[in-house]
């Protein structure tokens, strides 16, 4: 069935970096917009980034100018690339496409030192 496959996160230092990866089975990402999301136990879930078919790109303003989205079309992928992490930024990671209300079933990422 489709579905999105998160990998890459784990544990990190403050200031370090981690790419997540979420790959696309089933349908081409090509076609469609995509998402980020973070969430933190007893905290709402908080809009990350997002990529459009067309490239275009939006970041929530705790994590513009750190953290870049980006789409290999050709690997049905989806990345997030976070450079300068602090430990606000540990939380479960998720990406999503809202046109087919799918949810990949989410990775961690913990900045701790």
């Amino acid at each position: 069935q489709v579905r999105l496959v998160e990998s890459g996160g784990e544990l990190v230092q403050p200031g370090g970096s981690l790419r997540l990866s979420c790959a696309a089975s089933k349908f081409s990402i090509k076609d469609y917009g995509l998402n980020w999301y973070r969430q933190t136990p007893g905290k709402e879930r908080e809009l990350v980034a997002r990529i459009t078919a067309i490239n275009t790109t939006y970041y929530a303003d705790s994590v513009k100018g750190r953290f870049t989205v980006s789409r290999d079309n050709a690997k049905n992928t989806m990345y997030l690339q976070m450079n300068s992490l602090k430990p606000e930024d540990t939380a479960m990671y998720s990406c999503n496409s809202p046109t087919l209300n799918l949810w990949g079933q989410g990775t961690q990422v913990t900045v701790s030192s």
